[in-house]
Parts: structure tokens; sequence; C-alpha cells
């Protein structure tokens, strides 16, 4: 039987500093373009890594760029899905064609839309200070917009949520969605989903293999429809998914 592990990687193999706690041995794991560490793995995470390792072939998933994801130092042998689920690389890093052809048959219909909802954006962030909005452009293409705030907290951006995204038709109709985890909020095409990519690789596995235990490992709410193609689930614990199952199973 062949294992798998379709495993996010910022806030749940690593984390910026800020997320771990004092004193703790930490191990640098990905970089910023000028070369320094800006996240790292606690002793638990460096444990989980050299487990995983050891018995399953690793699928990141991941919101990251190409350009991010080469800056994560850990060796992946296998398939690659980037910018959250709209590119997929295969495992000598070439883009999957017939994937990434699949995408861009449905995504020009829903660029006129997040555009639209994107002006406005940009509009709210020049009368508020602090707000940084930027479109993701990777692959020589736009894929979705994400909004930081200088002031690093999720309660100012779900100011902007609740007062631009949430209403705009373009999100009411469903043509695109958002996702809101600590400083990121992002807003994308419904076209592009992590789900919908982990699906196209388990279709591809099962052709190759005649058994398989799947794993999926993430730490927010946009991870778990993926997780849900899988046999098991593995979530940190006080992430953002971690919190929204432990809140419903107290109610």
């Amino acid at each position: 039987m062949q294992s798998y592990i379709f495993l996010d990687l910022d806030d749940t193999l690593f984390q910026t500093l800020r997320k771990c706690a004092p004193g703790v041995d930490l191990q640098a794991r990905a970089f910023l373009p000028d070369g320094s560490a800006n996240s790292f793995a606690t002793q638990k995470q460096q444990w989980l890594w050299h487990w995983l390792s050891k018995g399953f072939k690793i699928v990141p998933v991941t919101a990251r760029d190409v350009r991010a994801f080469e800056r994560v130092n850990l060796p992946f042998q296998e398939e690659v899905v980037l910018n959250h689920g709209a590119v997929i690389l295969d495992k000598q890093r070439a883009v999957d064609k017939t994937w990434m052809n699949h995408i861009m048959q449905t995504l020009p219909t829903y660029h006129k839309k997040l555009l639209e909802v994107w002006a406005e954006i940009e509009l709210y962030a020049k009368r508020h200070s602090g707000f940084k909005p930027r479109l993701v452009d990777d692959f020589d293409t736009l894929w979705y917009g994400v909004i930081k705030h200088s002031d690093g907290t999720e309660a100012i951006l779900k100011m902007l949520l609740d007062e631009i995204i949430k209403p705009h038709p373009n999100v009411v109709n469903g043509s695109l969605y958002w996702h809101l985890n600590g400083n990121n909020l992002a807003l994308l095409p419904k076209t592009i989903n992590k789900e919908s990519a982990v699906s196209y690789l388990l279709e591809g596995y099962r052709q190759q293999h005649s058994e398989l235990l799947t794993f999926g490992a993430g730490d927010s709410k946009t991870d778990a429809p993926f997780m849900a193609l899988c046999d098991y689930a593995l979530i940190p614990k006080n992430t953002q998914l971690f919190q929204t199952l432990a809140f419903a199973d107290a109610t």
C-alpha cells in the first residue's frame, strides 16, 4: 500500500518567529528574497517532518507562489500544488500542462470580476492607512489577490472584508470567495482551490497504485476541503481549523 500526505506548509510545518513560543529550539525552514530566515520549525514540527519523510510521499499544498516555494528549505520530491491550487508542478518541477489547461479554460471569465472588486479594495486602501493589497501574478498569469495590514491583526482586515468584499455581487453570487487567517486576507476565483488540485492528483495516484493510504494536513478552513478527500486528517493545535472544530464541538 502506498501512502501519501498532502501537506500545507505555513502554520502547519513551520511559522513566523512571532508565532513561535520563546526559548524553543527552532530550525529555519523558509527565507525571504534577501536570504534572511523568516519561518521556523519547532522541535515537534522537526520531528513531524522526520517521521513523515520516512514513510510518506509528501505533496506540498500551499498558497505560496513558485518563488516563495523555492525559498523553503525542505527536500520535497513529489508533485507540488502552488497558488491555492492554481498551479501543479510535476516531480521535475515543470508545470503540469493538463492541469494548467484545465484552469485556463475557466479562469479568464473570473478575471474581470476579480478586478472589479479589486478596484474597490484599492480605493479603500487609499482612504485607510496600513492596508497592503497585492495581486498575485505567477507563471505570467494573474491568479488572485491578497491583502495584509501593517499592524498584523485580523480584526482590521475584517473591517475591509465586511464593508467591501462580502457585500460585493461578485462574491455574493459565488464567482469569487474570500479567506481570512491572521494577517492574510485573500480573494480568489472559485475555480482556484486546493481541493480540486488534490482531487486531480489523487485520480492520477490511484491509476499508479492499486491501494492508497492518504493523509491531509492543514491549519486553516480552506485546507479542510482537500483534507476531507483523504483517509485521515492532521490538524495542528491552536490553529484556525483546530479552533473552529473545537468550538463546534463545544456548542
